[in-house]
């Protein structure tokens, strides 16, 4: 049992039953700190202890807009002490910033995407007049698919563009993106934790469309409206309805190339989704780096993620840092 406690920093208490779980099972000790809103006293001295931040670019949408700048600040207090942070300040801004994200993947030789971002709702159309037609515009700040459109024409941009329906991004950013015609119809996304490969996720995009966040809390059935899960529900056998599913056998030279990408900027915790498409490539287009797991997808693995979180945790608490970082 370690003694060094363990601060997890988080916005949203749907989310954390299930490492809080893992957490007692390993025998740690641990506290919530809900960034929420709250007082900093920057002439304090953080507790001793380690402290794991995974707070969501989608914080905003649960009436929580104040916790992205208040995790800076918490962030920037704690590493100015000079403890020990998992995914500390720097991942808190590739978490909050798609453009971030990509031009870190490109930088680490992984193909992403064609995207243009266009700072300002009247950018827009500039941003997209190169486009070949369907294309999709994102909120820059995402998570739960914000923002996500297809567009089959420029016309029909900018008729959404000038209309009340307009979703304005959180921090002003919408980013214009090749639409990707997928081979079949999936998404691929690669849980690391401590630089270790756990398992791949597969989302059924033929029924969840581009809102696909594996967290119970948030899965919704798109033909009923309803939660498939919601939070402490029972796990039933419905293999052929659910929109999350273990990819059994995934084997990958992807998995090297994430493993090394997240070594490069530093990520101990993090889910990386990735789309094969219909012409051969392969694109990666997002980098979560305050990762949920499914209920179902933990029932089938081989191993369980929180459970590997909770482990490397208690090692990080009992000795130096891993070496991939």
């Amino acid at each position: 049992m370690s003694r060094t406690k363990i601060y997890a920093l988080h916005e949203n208490p749907e989310w954390f039953p299930p490492f809080a779980r893992a957490f007692e099972e390993e025998g740690l000790e641990f506290e919530e700190w809900l960034l929420t809103d709250g007082v900093l006293d920057l002439d304090s001295v953080p507790p001793e202890g380690i402290f794991w931040s995974r707070i969501s670019a989608s914080a905003h949408t649960r009436d929580h807009g104040l916790s992205k700048d208040y995790a800076r600040a918490v962030l920037s207090w704690l590493e100015a002490h000079g403890r020990r942070v998992i995914n500390g300040r720097r991942i808190l801004e590739l978490e909050m910033s798609k453009v971030d994200q990509l031009t870190a993947l490109k930088a680490a030789g992984i193909d992403t995407p064609r995207t243009v971002a266009a700072i300002g709702r009247d950018r827009i159309l500039e941003a997209a007049k190169d486009f070949p037609v369907p294309f999709i515009t994102k909120h820059n700040q995402g998570g739960k698919g914000l923002g996500v459109r297809k567009f089959e024409s420029h016309e029909e941009l900018a008729e959404y563009v000038a209309s009340s329906e307009f979703e304005e991004p959180q921090d002003g950013i919408t980013l214009i993106q090749e639409f990707i015609q997928a081979a079949e119809p999936i998404i691929t996304r690669v849980e690391i934790v401590g630089g270790e490969f756990i398992y791949a996720i597969q989302a059924d995009t033929a029924r969840g469309g581009f809102q696909l966040c594996p967290a119970d809390a948030c899965a919704i059935d798109p033909d009923t409206g309803k939660p498939i899960m919601p939070p402490g529900a029972t796990i039933e056998p419905e293999a052929d309805q659910q929109l999350f599913s273990l990819r059994r056998g995934f084997d990958h030279p992807i998995i090297g190339k994430y493993l090394e990408f997240a070594r490069r900027n530093r990520i101990e915790v993090c889910g990386i989704e990735f789309m094969e498409t219909a012409d051969g490539r392969v694109l990666t287009y997002d980098v979560n780096t305050n990762t949920n797991y499914n209920a179902r997808v933990e029932s089938e693995a081989p191993r369980s993620a929180p459970g590997a979180l909770a482990k490397y945790l208690a090692g990080v608490a009992a000795g130096p840092a891993p070496s991939f970082v």
